[in-house]
C-alpha cells in the first residue's frame, strides 16, 4: 500500500455498497454537495477515502445519522450484509 496507509474505499462507493444511498450517482452527489462530514471534516469530493473506524455524519431524509465504519465491503450485497459494515450511533439529547 502506498505510504503505509490503512485500506480505504471511496466515500461514494462506501455509501452505495452499504445501502446508505440508493445509487452510486446519488452517493456522488451527496459527497460533492458538502452535506456530510467524515471524522468531523466536511466532505466535498466523492473520492474522499473512508477507512475502518471512521465516523460519518450525514443527512438521511429528515434526520441526521452518525455511523461508525466497521468494515469495508467488497460489493453491494444484501441489506443484512451491508448493515454489518457500520454501526449506527445515537445522537446525544
Amino acid at each position: 500500500m502506498p505510504g503505509g496507509h490503512a485500506p480505504s474505499l471511496r466515500i461514494d462507493k462506501y455509501l452505495w455498497f452499504v445501502r446508505l444511498a440508493k445509487s452510486r450517482s446519488i452517493a456522488q452527489a451527496m459527497a460533492e454537495r458538502g452535506i456530510m462530514r467524515l471524522n468531523g471534516r466536511r466532505v466535498e469530493r466523492a473520492h474522499s477515502p473512508v477507512r475502518v473506524g471512521d465516523l460519518l455524519t450525514l443527512a438521511h431524509g429528515d434526520r441526521i445519522r452518525v455511523v461508525r465504519v466497521l468494515r469495508l465491503p467488497d460489493r453491494r450485497g444484501p441489506a443484512t450484509e451491508a448493515q454489518g459494515c457500520y454501526e449506527e450511533l445515537e445522537l446525544g439529547r
